[in-house]
């Protein structure tokens, strides 16, 4: 019984024992005699006089399917289990007054992405933030949490399956393994792919042993950072292919996706793509946000409401309702309100079969693009077909060799989208979006060592900037600080810096804030720009400030800011006015730029300061 578990437990013990120190948390230890020992049953298991087991939630799955209503995910987790615990009565309730059940995700704080083994300096300056700690998944338990509506955590980055461990401790009945394949992940933490992709294996196969209901992957994040939906529905077979082979069963594991909601007959193509080929019983679809979020908010729940109308009539068993919201974790309040607006939209909204032909088009593009990219990724010399990818074709292949396959594909730019962070994989495709909403690749962008003429691509006049050398003198640096890997916003300004003429020297994802400065001053840079989402900013940027005083270079720098001012939609409004009357002193940086801000702007406002301090 949980052979492969304790196996594990034994193979990467350093890293249990360094999670156990770094999060004070109870983990199996391993006795005298070699044997693991703290580690509970699997599931079904009675957790705090309530059975849980992923069955539980794939049970909500038949239940959508027999119903046409898909069941409601929101997300929901805060700092700690107590306010945690309050904030999602206010959802629970809802779900009462409506008769619903919900599947709800706890988010989880952002150190999880790091592997307390190697990155404890990263975890212990970022504690606290971005969702609830690891010892807070207990206590929530503790406090009722799962008892009514099953609950699942994030489990991402370089050590998801000690994160599923603590989980199983805990007494969640699912998790989120990664994704397990997405190269947006590849810069999630400070590991390179390869063992992202072994320890996400090692997840599923505790996932698999232990009863545990997997996310095991997301063509939404692929394609919030440019990715098409094919490449995205490679990379969501090829997470399947890795659940056959840890023995998941195909009951205990979903996929997640995104509908846009800017063209109701391409999310339908899509669903459709996605259900006819996937091996996993159940779907979840999330709302894609507002590229160009407007400022009202009353517009932005407008628009989720569209989507929630693309996931009931493409037959969606889970559905993430979205509040509208200016920050990243929403109240219950705010999110009760988006569970009642979202039912009402499933209830008033008649299912229909929309029967047009694009649907099928557009069907057909996508399975053509993943087949192209699966064929390349395995190394056949012959075109599959979309009936053959199920569970006795991926048992054809060893584990290791599907390892590798993946790992190379990765690095050889098959797998490819145009803002990934995965610092080893090769970085070649540009992709457009195109006016019907879809995104296509540019000729000649096309992944590498895939078949372009099977590709999607787009048919409008986009001009790709020709890559040249800086104009400028000035040299910018660009990080995010703390255990934040959301590196969309830096991507986008390095995007304008570098078109503007500077050179940029691009530290991706989660840095120690003294780290940034010392490689500013290494490479005499005169800007810094520095992020945080996780509302950490008032703590880490001034650290960049203080680096750069003990260096004797603070007034030779000019140091920028972005990000969220305060994870928390009731904090938020606070720090703008604080910043409006009192200025950026109090984060220790010349100048903050939060979301919504237009690049452009942030590169005018440089050009001023620049030349007001004549450097």
């Amino acid at each position: 019984m949980q052979e492969r578990t304790k196996q594990i437990i034994i193979e990467d013990y350093d890293s249990v024992c360094a999670y156990r120190e770094t999060f004070d948390v109870a983990m199996p230890t391993i006795g005298k005699d070699g044997a693991v020992e703290g580690l509970p049953a699997p599931y079904p298991r009675l957790v705090n006089g309530v059975e849980r087991s992923g069955y539980r939630i794939y049970e909500l799955a038949r239940q959508a399917e027999l119903t046409g209503i898909p069941v409601q995910n929101p997300i929901l987790g805060r700092n700690t289990a107590g306010e945690t615990y309050q904030e999602s009565l206010e959802m629970y309730n809802m779900a009462e007054k409506l008769g619903i059940n919900l599947f709800h995700f706890v988010h989880s704080e952002a150190t999880r992405h790091i592997d307390p083994l190697k990155g404890r300096d990263l975890i212990e300056q970022s504690r606290g933030k971005g969702g609830i700690t690891p010892d807070g998944e207990r206590k929530l338990v503790e406090l009722g949490g799962g008892a009514a509506h099953p609950m699942r955590i994030n489990a991402t980055g370089d050590t998801p399956h000690l994160s599923i461990i603590n989980a199983l401790i805990a007494g969640f009945d699912g998790t989120d393994i990664g994704p397990v394949i997405h190269v947006h992940f590849g810069g999630r933490g400070i590991h390179d792919y390869k063992t992202k992709v072994v320890n996400g294996f090692k997840a599923l196969e505790i996932c698999a042993e232990n009863n545990i209901f997997v996310q095991i992957e997301s063509h939404k994040h692929l394609n919030n950072i440019g990715g098409t939906d094919g490449m995205a529905l490679a990379m969501c077979l090829l997470a399947e292919g890795l659940g056959v082979l840890a023995g998941l069963p195909p009951e205990l594991s979903a996929v997640q996706m995104n509908v846009a909601g800017l063209n109701i007959l391409a999310d339908l193509a899509v669903m459709k793509a996605f259900k006819e080929t996937m091996w996993s019983k159940s779907l979840i679809v999330v709302p894609e946000t507002f590229q160009n979020p407007p400022g009202d908010l009353i517009a932005e729940a407008a628009h989720f409401a569209r989507m929630a109308i693309s996931a009931k009539l493409g037959g969606a068993h889970f559905y993430r309702p979205k509040a509208a919201e200016s920050v990243g974790i929403p109240t219950g309040a705010s999110m009760a309100k988006a569970i009642w607006a979202t039912h009402n939209v499933f209830e008033n909204t008649v299912a229909i079969e929309i029967r047009d032909p694009y649907i099928e088009e557009r069907k057909q593009e996508i399975l053509s693009e993943a087949m192209a990219v699966l064929e390349s990724v395995l190394g056949l010399q012959r075109t599959l077909a979309p009936t053959e990818i199920n569970e006795t074709f991926w048992r054809q292949y060893a584990k290791d060799e599907m390892i590798e396959r993946i790992v190379q594909a990765g690095k050889a730019g098959v797998m490819d989208c145009p803002r990934a962070g995965g610092w080893d994989l090769k970085r070649h495709v540009k992709t457009h979006r195109d006016k019907d909403g879809i995104k296509r690749y540019i000729p000649g962008y096309t992944p590498l060592g895939v078949d372009a003429a099977r590709m999607a691509i787009t048919s409008e006049p986009v001009v790709v900037p020709e890559e040249k050398k800086p104009t400028r003198k000035q040299k910018m640096v660009l990080a995010t600080v703390g255990a934040d890997a959301h590196v969309m916003g830096i991507n986008l300004i390095r995007e304008e810096f570098e078109k503007a003429g500077y050179e940029v020297i691009y530290m991706r994802g989660m840095n120690l804030p003294e780290t940034v400065a010392e490689v500013a001053a290494e490479a005499k840079a005169e800007i810094i720009g520095i992020a945080n989402l996780l509302g950490l900013g008032r703590d880490l940027f001034p650290r960049v400030e203080g680096r750069l005083q003990q260096l004797g270079l603070r007034d030779k720098v000019l140091l920028i800011a972005g990000g969220r001012i305060s994870e928390k939609e009731e904090e938020h409004t606070f720090y703008e006015e604080k910043i409006a009357n009192e200025g950026t002193g109090f984060l220790g940086v010349d100048g903050f730029f939060g979301p919504g801000t237009d690049p452009a702007q942030c590169v005018k406002w440089i050009e001023a300061a620049l030349e007001r301090r004549g450097l």
